[in-house]
């Protein structure tokens, strides 16, 4: 144990210290508005020269610094949570790959080294959701191992629709590429790409069945690293993806993403998926800002995201501990009693998450929607925006309910300790950050402050939609046995609104069901049919029989010997007549 102990310090030290670099080294590049482009030359042989591309800017600086610093606190925090797991190492090790392959990927500037980071993601993502292994978490692997292929397949396309330029550093060409058709399809093939990492409509079914995964990935995924790779990537090519009729396509996914995210996690009962939801509502927000061409908006709100968004999920597994690993929010209740700190955590995460000013989320998010309603967009974008906004204090205050304010329900046994100074510890740290996150970065990213100047009521329209959101999660949150009677008349409706849209039944149900039926056909009729009798079993039995008799000829028995020396003479006689 001392040694997987040793491992989890180890990690959070190196990593700490990692984060602290990078962290003086972008103050440093913000202030002298540097930027290094790194070629280290990893083979030369003959006239070819393979060249690993390393771009260091403010952006990827500072990104690096946000996941750093979440991941150590994930792997200090799992020390604690993981202490029963018998393979802690292989654990934290996994862990690890998955934090390098983000780091691959931030500081790339060539689509080939992209494609390993991204593809980096996808498979350790596939091992770590499986971690506990059962039924439900392998489907849950193969869900999101082959949604993630999607995105990869685009990538390769990228890559070879790049062999018209000189070379796969995307970074030189994106500013002559603006008007060109081949620039076009690459943008398209980039788009789709993102996408599917970032989970949006119709790919959006992954994300809540990734749950399956231990808390501290979930953590550590759904804030800084596999779910905004997508989202980066975008911010990373927004140069070539101005004017663009798709990126109007794009806007629309992204917001109806965002508006059945919300919806589908008011109908949740799971702790964990009702947070994973929130965060495929965030993710529409960050996309759909993108398809504005405000790509320094949505890089601000994905740091800010990121910071509450891995104290939420502490908290809950913290919570899931304490309830004897059940996740059904129904069972729970009055948790604020017995563990008060964590409550605390939980609290400022969600208001975060809702925006109430002076939080982090509330400078990032306020900023989006004042910018939104400076744009020239039109009334189906605005309410789409609107109504997300305040779904998502729905859901948050008719969480809060249910575990904090409402009575406890017996049903479920508490298991009553307190509060873990580890886990603590490490939640802390993201608190503490969850709060100046949003202030200090829109004072370092932004060189001039943005002044937005709007009627009273668009400036308020915020806090009017959260403080609608915010009486409608009280009542749904206090509904009793009667008014749950009056939904069964809109049981599909309902049925609809919660699983997402029928998102799962159709990605996954709908296409295992007939393409499996499919290909076990092919294999009874096919492989194990014809084509085994007239290929690989059927010249095994041709030549079984052929050299079973020749063993038989082989066997120094004077009646064969006898028996083929009349055979052979009467072939020789018959060979003397015919030619006669």
């Amino acid at each position: 144990m001392n040694k997987s102990i040793s491992i989890c310090f180890l990690s959070f030290f190196f990593l700490f210290f990692f984060m602290l670099i990078n962290f003086f080294m972008m103050i440093y590049f913000i202030m002298n508005n540097m930027i290094i482009f790194l070629e280290w030359e990893l083979i030369s042989f003959n006239s070819m020269n393979i060249v690993l591309s390393i771009l260091l800017d403010w952006m990827s600086l500072l990104f690096m610094m946000f996941v750093l610093l979440i991941s150590s606190s994930v792997i200090y925090y799992s020390k604690s949570y993981m202490s029963s797991e018998l393979n802690l190492n292989r654990f934290i090790i996994l862990v690890l790959l998955f934090i390098l392959s983000m780091m691959l990927l931030i500081i790339s500037p060539n689509i080939i080294s992209i494609l390993l980071g991204w593809d980096g993601l996808g498979l350790v993502s596939y091992c770590l959701v499986i971690y506990y292994q059962n039924l439900k978490s392998y489907n849950a692997g193969m869900l999101t191992a082959l949604s993630n292929r999607i995105g990869d397949v685009f990538i390769l396309m990228v890559i070879s629709w790049m062999f018209n330029y000189g070379s796969w550093n995307y970074i030189f060409y994106l500013n002559f590429m603006n008007n060109d058709y081949e620039m076009m399809i690459i943008s398209i093939l980039i788009i789709i790409a993102a996408m599917t990492k970032s989970a949006q409509i119709p790919f959006s079914s992954w994300l809540p069945a990734a749950m399956a995964a231990p808390t501290p990935v979930s953590a550590l995924v759904h804030s800084s690293t596999l779910v905004t790779a997508g989202v980066y990537l975008l911010i990373r090519f927004n140069i070539m993806l101005i004017d663009m009729i798709f990126l109007k396509f794009l806007l629309l996914l992204s917001g109806l993403t965002m508006f059945m995210a919300g919806i589908s996690a008011n109908y949740e009962f799971d702790l964990k998926k009702i947070i994973a939801l929130s965060t495929l509502s965030q993710l529409g927000l960050m996309m759909s800002i993108l398809s504005m061409g405000l790509s320094d908006l949505a890089f601000f709100h994905l740091l800010t995201h990121a910071m509450f968004k891995a104290l939420l999920f502490m908290c809950a597994g913290v919570i899931i501990h304490m309830m004897n690993d059940n996740q059904d929010i129904r069972l729970m209740g009055g948790i604020s009693l017995y563990i008060p700190l964590t409550s605390l955590c939980m609290n400022i995460s969600n208001l975060a998450l809702c925006g109430i000013p002076f939080l982090a989320g509330f400078y990032s998010k306020d900023l989006i929607l004042e910018m939104l309603v400076m744009s020239n967009l039109n009334l189906m974008v605005f309410f789409l925006f609107y109504v997300s906004t305040g779904l998502t204090m729905f859901y948050t205050i008719r969480l809060l309910m249910y575990l904090m304010v409402n009575d406890y329900n017996l049903l479920s046994t508490y298991n009553l300790y307190d509060e873990d100074y580890i886990m603590l510890k490490s939640m802390y740290l993201l608190l503490f950050m969850s709060v100046v996150t949003g202030s200090m970065l829109s004072w370092m990213i932004f060189s001039y402050p943005y002044m937005i100047y709007l009627p009273l009521n668009l400036k308020l329209m915020v806090l009017y939609v959260s403080f609608l959101g915010l009486l409608m999660g009280y009542l749904i949150s206090n509904m009793k046995i009667y008014s749950i009677n009056k939904f069964l008349k809109i049981y599909e409706l309902s049925l609809f609104l919660c699983m997402m849209w029928f998102m799962p039944n159709l990605s996954t149900y709908g296409m295992n069901y007939y393409f499996l039926n499919f290909s076990q056909k092919m294999i009874k009729n096919l492989d194990m049919g014809w084509s085994e009798l007239y290929s690989g079993q059927g010249m095994f039995n041709i030549i079984k029989n052929y050299s079973i008799f020749s063993s038989y000829l082989q066997m120094n028995n004077l009646k064969i010997y006898l028996f083929s020396f009349i055979m052979w003479m009467m072939f020789i006689f018959m060979m003397v007549l015919i030619k006669n």
